[in-house]
């Protein structure tokens, strides 16, 4: 039969020679024999019943609690490890939520790759920001928070990027304004305006296609001037454009 002096046990545990000592001395883990010169040898049952103790003790249990449980008559080893199983599972799910968290913070930190508000708009009047943000979120309220928190997680040059596609895309439509909204060639370049769209509202990865809300945006381009004014300039034309074609492709997504 294998036996184990105090100072194998505690490494092949991972404990201290002092932290056996004292599971002997208040009777938590006594050792199998001792030998002619007093010293703790431990056998395979002893080692298995201080991989239970140190369970416990991953979940938080006082030695005390953890004596009485292991000294029940009715207690079952088997069930025990079941037990620990589902408890750690559950606190790997939660302890992995919070890595992804930690991650995502210190990559925010160490890039500075959260946006600020004033970088988000940028290159329009602090006034008209203001103005803007008010009564989108009075219009939208939790849909624009989420858009707006979304484009604030990215990194500067992805957010970059994002804005140099939206204007190559306008400029690409603004040449097609006198083809007929439906056709293919035009349909080609709203489609990749929806989804420049769902990118700038966070909901990309989402599986609802926001056929209403997509074609409610082209009715917003001809009711708001803002939204597809050229250069400080409205075009209603472009915007009346825009709306039909927003609305044929959004009725192809239904």
């Amino acid at each position: 039969m294998e036996r184990y002096s105090v100072k194998k046990l505690a490494a092949l545990a991972g404990v201290s020679v002092r932290t056996l000592h004292l599971y002997d001395q208040i009777g938590l883990l006594k050792p199998s024999i001792r030998t002619e010169k007093k010293y703790r040898m431990y056998g395979k049952a002893e080692a298995l019943r201080l991989q239970q103790i140190l369970f416990y003790k991953e979940l938080q249990m006082p030695l005390k609690e953890i004596a009485e449980i292991l000294d029940d008559p009715h207690f079952n080893t088997l069930s025990a490890l079941e037990l620990h199983k589902k408890e750690l599972q559950q606190r790997k799910k939660r302890l992995d939520t919070l890595l992804q968290t930690i991650d995502k913070t210190i990559d925010h930190l160490k890039n500075k790759t959260m946006l600020s508000t004033e970088e988000l708009y940028e290159g329009l009047p602090k006034e008209t920001t203001e103005t803007w943000r008010k009564e989108a979120q009075e219009k939208w309220g939790s849909a624009f928070e989420h858009s707006e928190n979304h484009l604030r997680n990215k990194t500067k040059p992805d957010f970059e990027r994002l804005k140099e596609q939206a204007n190559a895309n306008l400029k690409k439509l603004l040449s097609l304004m006198n083809e007929e909204p439906t056709s293919e060639k035009v349909q080609k370049e709203i489609a990749e305006h929806y989804e420049i769209i769902r990118e700038f509202w966070g909901t990309s990865a989402t599986p609802d296609k926001q056929a209403k809300a997509y074609a409610g945006l082209g009715d917003l381009y001809v009711s708001d001037e803002r939204y597809t004014s050229q250069e400080g300039k409205p075009n209603p034309v472009f915007a009346q454009f825009l709306n039909k074609a927003m609305k044929h492709f959004a009725k192809q997504l239904k």
